[in-house]
């Protein structure tokens, strides 16, 4: 299968309720490699590189994400591969 890159923002109830960390531990799960963090204008940023089916589950997952968020909208941009070989929070 195809590996294929997607960047995300995530805007809503998404700082400070553990969803960079969530974001990270699913990413780590689905064997994907990029980063997340969060924006100063509230949102969550996310670059994605993997298996097109693993990258498809955690966008999915995205609109979700943990408990306590409140996920108002995604933003999918597909993106040229950087050739990321982990996953990372970043601050």
């Amino acid at each position: 299968m195809a590996r294929i890159g997607v960047r995300a923002l995530v805007r809503g109830r998404v700082q400070g309720v553990y969803y960079r960390q969530g974001t990270a531990l699913q990413a780590e799960r689905l064997a994907l490699a990029g980063w997340v963090r969060n924006l100063a204008d509230g949102r969550v940023e996310a670059w994605i590189e993997g298996e097109e089916a693993a990258v498809r589950e955690l966008t999915d997952w995205l609109w979700q994400g943990p408990g306590q968020a409140r996920v108002e909208g995604v933003e999918l941009e597909a993106v040229a591969l950087q050739g990321f070989v982990a996953f990372r929070v970043l601050r």
